[in-house]
């Protein structure tokens, strides 16, 4: 016989070891031993052997790992399971930035489009928080997500919220019907601007000198852009920047008045209770200085395409709801620096994408403006994490 993969003793030398009926001891176990050139896998050729007492063993158990085989085992297990969790998480996130940024995108293209053919914003946007209105109930009422349980005094806490996000998202509609969307966008990267002096004013947080510095190029930018700008128009430029105040204003007061009263509300929840609440405040507004506008006759009266208004009216509102909660789980998941970052990167692709789809006539001068402006919107989000000293008592 040729070499096998171990060796066995001489039954001559171990009397232990002479071969004994398989069947009359049922502690025996077979063990196949391989050999070059023959084959040992049928039961004539199967060679058993009985167990060794302990101390004729010198190695660990054949048929049990050792406690460092084990460990090892499982931190390997454990590693591959961290590096699939972790890209998952990794995949699922760069997925929301994605689906965050293409809603944005379309929702600016859409809302454009119904703007320049329907010249009344405030019931744009009280459609708009009506789609979110709808989309809340379906998502409530099926349970896809929790149903929140409100008591008058959390209302009463949440309606000024509601007040500025309803103005905000209004003057932002004011602003698009006016300027161009790149412009009202380059505008709205001053609400870093606002943020500092709201905090300062109302919150008493002074800002650090990093965070003063990165509003140099913000307002620099924003000021060449708008010299340079072919669409600029005063109304759309004050609306922008009363978009700027009243949404950074949202942001102040959910700090001041939010304080231990909705610390078991979420984001998303806190959201969809403020659409809801928009809707009812920007309904009577709308009728009674637009009056009922959005009807089939009168848009035919109008000389309009009933279909593409209507349409694209619903698609914008579905992509403004959607990408606002895309924004808020996506601020669940990462720090608000990083959710930050992204906002601006955001921008930066919701303006060139509105260049690029409406042919907006763009001079060198004002694109470098916009830039500066975007760099300082980057850095101000970079600084922003820098904590001033508090100093010893």
């Amino acid at each position: 016989m040729q070499s096998a993969a171990f060796s066995l003793p001489s039954p001559s030398s171990h009397p232990y070891l002479k071969p004994r009926n398989f069947a009359s001891n049922p502690t025996f176990y077979p063990i196949h031993v391989a050999s070059k050139g023959r084959d040992f896998s049928d039961s004539a050729n199967a060679i058993s052997i009985p167990s060794f007492p302990k101390a004729w063993t010198s190695g660990p158990s054949l048929s049990k790992p050792s406690p460092l085989q084990l460990r090892a085992t499982a931190a390997e297990n454990a590693g591959e399971a961290g590096k699939s969790g972790s890209l998952l998480k990794t995949l699922e996130l760069g997925l929301l930035f994605g689906l965050w940024y293409i809603f944005n995108i379309y929702f600016n293209i859409y809302n454009k489009q119904v703007l320049k053919a329907f010249h009344y914003p405030i019931t744009v946007t009280a459609i708009q928080f009506a789609v979110g209105t709808i989309l809340v109930t379906i998502m409530w009422t099926f349970n896809l997500y929790k149903r929140p349980k409100i008591n008058g005094a959390q209302l009463a806490a949440i309606l000024p919220l509601a007040v500025v996000h309803t103005l905000g998202n209004l003057f932002t509609n004011v602003s698009l019907g006016k300027v161009a969307v790149s412009f009202t966008h380059t505008i709205k990267a001053m609400e870093p601007f606002f943020s500092v002096v709201l905090s300062a004013m109302f919150l008493g947080e002074l800002p650090t000198l990093w965070v003063v510095a990165s509003l140099v190029p913000i307002v620099g930018g924003v000021a060449l852009a708008s010299v340079t700008e072919a669409s600029f128009n005063w109304a759309g430029f004050w609306t922008a920047m009363a978009s700027n105040l009243t949404n950074q204003s949202r942001n102040v007061l959910s700090k001041k008045v939010m304080v231990n009263k909705e610390e078991s509300m979420d984001n998303i929840t806190l959201f969809s209770i403020i659409t809801i609440m928009s809707l009812i405040l920007l309904s009577p507004v709308a009728i009674f200085m637009e009056g009922v506008k959005f009807t089939p006759a009168y848009l035919q009266s109008a000389g309009l395409n009933v279909k593409e208004v209507v349409v694209r009216s619903l698609l914008a509102a579905l992509c403004f709801h959607a990408y606002q909660q895309v924004s808020y789980m996506i601020l669940q998941r990462v720090s608000p620096v990083t959710h930050s970052v992204g906002n601006c990167v955001k921008r930066v692709v919701v303006i060139v994408s509105s260049v690029l789809f409406f042919k907006t006539p763009v001079s060198p001068i004002n694109s470098l403006g916009t830039g500066i402006a975007l760099a300082g919107v980057f850095f101000y989000s970079r600084v922003k994490r820098i904590k001033p000293k508090t100093k010893a008592a």
